[in-house]
Formats: structure tokens, C-alpha cells, sequence
């Protein structure tokens, strides 16, 4: 979505969301209107009907990391986006983006160390079979938008129009999602285990969110100084 709206890159910047309820607070609260606004009016042209809360992106490994001192050095896969791999290089880690489809050969073979992804991606790509350690940094919280392009809605009967457009649908739908998604989280995790990894949930996240802050403000100085006002928006609000 960064393609259309830079803006949007906001939702991709680790630590900046630090638990569900802040999610929710920044997603469902006046934050979350001016970025869907952004992708209205901003030349994307895409209508937000509901937005899906993410599962938190966690590191696998074949050691437990719980501060960054452990990660030093780490060759870890990653997106191919400068504000992971300069957040993951702040931690010390060596950050490797590759393609999804090649992440189990290059564990496999040890060309790289770990990876981070969210449980369901974990699971989906057999993770669990070449890592032993889910350790729960937790580093990335975010959400999808469920929308749909703004011509389209314009083109539909005005029947329809209310139909996709009446809020309280939206959010039965949203509400729907999210019960969903919150039974598979701990599905998700379950499978993990009974897999035979070990969840490391005694992450120092303070250490790493410092870490990534200083990171982040360096980019905020240089070619992303246009997401320091969400940022600083973001960082502000209080979870419910």
C-alpha cells in the first residue's frame, strides 16, 4: 500500500505499537480515520470497510533470544524493507531479505539463522521443523485494511452503496474477524508447541523497542521524515 499511500508505511514500523490495546486505540480511534482518509482522498482511491488486526510478528530461532545481546551477529531473514532491516540492524543482527518461498531451504541449510514472521506464517511454512525457539519479541504489531476501490463503490446501485458503506456492517464484520483471529492465535501457538518448539516468553521488549526507536528516528532525519508526524501521533496515544 505504500505504493499509494507512503503513509501507510507507518504500520510497518516495529515497536511502535506495543500491545493489542494500543493497536486498537491507534486502528479504531481518530488516527486510524486520517489514514483511511489518506487512502480515499490521496490518490489511491480505496474505500476502508474494516480493518483486521494482525497477529505479532515473533523471531525463530535455534538458540533463545530474549535481549538483544543474544541476537548479535544473528543472520536473520527479513522483509525487504529499509525500516526492518535498519530496525533489526540496530539490534546487532545481520538482516537478510529474502523471498518467503526460499526461508525453509536457507534454514535448513544454515545460509541464515532465524527469521520473524507471525505464528500463522510460522506455521504455514513448516518453521517449526528447522527452528526450535518461537521467542516472542513480538517486535511488530499492525493491521490489514479491508477495502475496495472507491470507483467500484461509486459504480454500484445506491441500494448497495448503503449496504457496503453502512458502518454498524463494517463492524459486525470487523468483530466477526477478530473473534476468529483470536481463537487462532491460541491455535496457532498450541500447534507450535505440540511441534516440539519452545516459546521464549521472557523477552526484554524494552531493550529492543529503545533500539528501534533510535533507529527509526534516524530514518524520521533523512527519507521517512514525512511519517514523523504519525509517529509521534502513534507514540502519544493511550491503549484503552
Amino acid at each position: 500500500m505504500m505504493t499509494y499511500v507512503p503513509e501507510l508505511g507507518i504500520l510497518g514500523v516495529p515497536y511502535l505499537m506495543t500491545s493489542d490495546a494500543h493497536v486498537e486505540a491507534v486502528a479504531g480511534g481518530e488516527i486510524g480515520k486520517e489514514i483511511e482518509n489518506l487512502m480515499l482522498m490521496d490518490g489511491a482511491g480505496f474505500r476502508c470497510l474494516a480493518y483486521f488486526v494482525r497477529g505479532p510478528r515473533d523471531v525463530t530461532a535455534n538458540k533463545a533470544i530474549k535481549t538483544p545481546e543474544d541476537i548479535k551477529g544473528m543472520i536473520i531473514r527479513t522483509p525487504a524493507s529499509t525500516i526492518t532491516v535498519s530496525t533489526f540492524e540496530s539490534f546487532g543482527a545481520k538482516p537478510t531479505p529474502m523471498a518467503f518461498s526460499e526461508v525453509f531451504t536457507s534454514l535448513q541449510s544454515g545460509t541464515i539463522q532465524g527469521q520473524e514472521n507471525p505464528l500463522a506464517m510460522i506455521k504455514s511454512g513448516n518453521f517449526y521443523e528447522v527452528q526450535k525457539y518461537l521467542c516472542k519479541t513480538e517486535h511488530l504489531r499492525t493491521w490489514l485494511y479491508f477495502a475496495m476501490a472507491e470507483q467500484s463503490y461509486q459504480a454500484l446501485p445506491a441500494d448497495l452503496q448503503k449496504i457496503v458503506s453502512d458502518s454498524e456492517v463494517g463492524k459486525e464484520m470487523q468483530a466477526y474477524e477478530h473473534e476468529l483471529f483470536l481463537k487462532d492465535e491460541s491455535e496457532l501457538e498450541d500447534f507450535l508447541k505440540s511441534k516440539g518448539m519452545t516459546i521464549v516468553n521472557d523477552v526484554d521488549q524494552a531493550a529492543f523497542a529503545k533500539l528501534a526507536d533510535g533507529a527509526m528516528q534516524k530514518l524520521m532525519a533523512g527519507e521517512y521524515k514525512y511519517l514523523k508526524p504519525l509517529y509521534d501521533k502513534i507514540k502519544a496515544v493511550e491503549p484503552k
